[in-house]
């Protein structure tokens, strides 16, 4: 039998891998001989997937997108070549990139996607010195996913991100930037930003008027400008959850390979939903079809 090394993460989400552990790990072994390692704490799944890439031929996590993240940024580290297939069991709050995936619904299917399931190439971008697999933000509420207490996740769930919008409404704050793309440049006052990989982004699934491949060496760049209206507001989302460009100009959406961002000023980004650090130039580049992760179908 191939071997297979079981990543996962006891506090993600409400715990609910707990009291499936043993179902999951029965799955997984059916097609494979398995060894188990539960993450020590920020950093573990990174380190661990690293260090132990070339003992196995599929890495399966299961936790919040945070935990896949940290598995993908650690076979970032290795070759190519060495890096070894990804199944990935979300019991996280979120579970964003899980939904460009085609998962089953329990944890147990699941188990047995990973398990059996063939894997697909996907993109991973590169955040100047750092990775991401899905999505890379700044601006008007970005941070929420990483400020809000694990334990309000627990208890309200998608409700969390919401109430945290609410409370924020009255602060949204525009920043200069260039942005520099496929020999194009956009200037513009930007409260929000986004290049990402998926067509989930906070727990809200877009409905895309383009179709999203993740492998097929391009983000999707969108860039919003201050609302001023209720109007404008309404129209900014239906722009966001289609991925194109509104006529008024509040919403610039564009697919590249290579972005570069110029701020007048320090920015706080979040890659994958957790916080990646303050930054006034950053360059975002695909790094086309770098890892391959199982599919539900």
């Amino acid at each position: 039998m191939k071997k297979l090394l079981f990543i996962y993460n006891l506090h993600a989400g409400k715990g609910m891998i707990q009291s499936k552990l043993a179902a999951v790990l029965d799955a997984l072994s059916r097609r494979w001989e398995v060894t188990v390692h539960a993450t020590q704490g920020v950093g573990d799944a990174a380190a661990v997937a690293k260090e132990r890439a070339g003992e196995f031929d599929r890495i399966a996590c299961s936790g919040g997108d945070g935990t896949l993240h940290e598995v993908v940024s650690g076979l970032m580290e290795v070759p190519r070549e060495c890096r070894p297939t990804v199944g990935y069991i979300p019991a996280g709050t979120t579970n964003d990139f899980a939904k460009n995936l085609s998962l089953p619904g329990a944890l147990e299917q699941m188990a047995a996607v990973a398990a059996e399931g063939h894997p697909r190439p996907v993109d991973v971008g590169r955040f100047n010195d750092r990775e991401f697999l899905y999505v890379a933000a700044f601006g008007a509420f970005t941070d929420i996913p990483y400020t809000t207490p694990q334990q309000f996740k627990h208890l309200f769930g998608h409700l969390a991100y919401l109430m945290g919008v609410l409370s924020r409404l009255g602060s949204i704050k525009p920043y200069s930037m260039t942005v520099e793309h496929d020999g194009k440049v956009e200037l513009g006052q930007y409260c929000l930003g986004f290049v990402s990989n998926t067509t989930s982004i906070g727990g809200i699934q877009g409905n895309p008027a383009q179709p999203i491949a993740l492998d097929d060496g391009l983000f999707e760049v969108m860039l919003v400008r201050q609302p001023k209206t209720i109007f404008q507001l309404q129209t900014i989302l239906k722009a966001l959850t289609n991925v194109e460009s509104d006529e008024k100009g509040l919403v610039t959406c564009f697919r590249a390979s290579q972005v570069r961002m110029i701020s007048d000023q320090t920015l706080a980004w979040t890659l994958d939903g957790e916080y990646g650090g303050e930054h006034r130039v950053v360059e975002i580049q695909n790094c086309h079809q770098a890892v391959s992760i199982v599919y539900g179908r």
